[in-house]
């Protein structure tokens, strides 16, 4: 009987995912509570106060997106600059040190249950590459995987572009109305139906109870505007 091939079901693009969740999380979280904080400080003011949180909201995306992208980037090139430091030092003990580097090999082996007599073998046929070797030990004995040179301009994208969707989410109803309030009323609640999508989906993606992580994102964020908004209105007295 022939036997169905196993298919495991992994995460992929797991890199791209953090990304979105990052800027997302912080997009959808940092000018809701923005606008929040602005409807209570402004609300009394000649002016039209809708258009005071447009202007700050959109001051905030956009500086945010900025520093946000430019976080994710400064962190794929120090991954990318850590990773080729220590490929480096690689290659050098293999070529000055090899005996200690035959050494190291040898305890990964042994680690991996191995008998003495097959760590000799594995270790002899793997000394015959020496860029394999090297790559063995990065993998192996660091823990290091090659990252993706483009790493860093991709995080940075994925990142910086997250946030400025979810930026706009909370802040698109103060476009349409003319109360404060009304446009306040409006965004907490999109808002918090999509925290609660996106915690959902964000959960489920990762593995863990989708309708409990959307819930608890949908609580930060809206404790977050609540925090916000009551400071905002302690402060200005109104």
């Amino acid at each position: 009987m022939n036997e169905q091939p196993h298919h495991e079901p992994h995460l992929e693009s797991s890199d791209v995912l953090k990304d979105i969740v990052i800027g997302m999380s912080d997009g959808l979280t940092v000018p809701f509570a923005l606008a929040a904080g602005m409807v209570s400080a402004v609300k009394n003011v000649s002016i039209d106060p809708t258009k005071i949180i447009i202007l700050a909201g959109i001051a905030e995306i956009a500086a945010g997106s900025i520093a946000m992208g430019l976080g994710g980037y400064l962190a794929g090139k120090t991954e990318s600059d850590h990773y080729d430091s220590e490929l480096k030092r690689e290659y050098y003990e293999v070529d000055k040190l090899p005996d200690i580097e035959k050494a190291e090999t040898k305890q990964v082996f042994a680690e991996w249950g191995l008998s003495e007599e097959l760590q000799e073998k594995a270790v002899t046929e793997i000394m015959k590459d020496k860029d394999r070797w090297v790559n063995f030990m990065m993998r192996f004995e660091l823990g290091l995987a090659k990252p993706d040179p483009k790493r860093a301009r991709k995080s940075a994208f994925n990142i910086g572009a997250s946030y400025i969707v979810g930026g706009l989410i909370p802040l698109s109803p103060y476009f349409f109305v003319n109360d404060a309030i009304e446009g306040l009323k409006l965004s907490v609640a999109i808002t918090l139906i999509c925290l609660f999508i996106f915690g959902y989906f964000k959960s489920r993606l990762t593995g863990v109870n989708a309708w409990g992580g959307g819930v608890k994102v949908m609580f930060i964020g809206a404790a977050a505007a609540a925090t916000a908004f009551f400071i905002a209105k302690l402060v200005s007295g109104k």
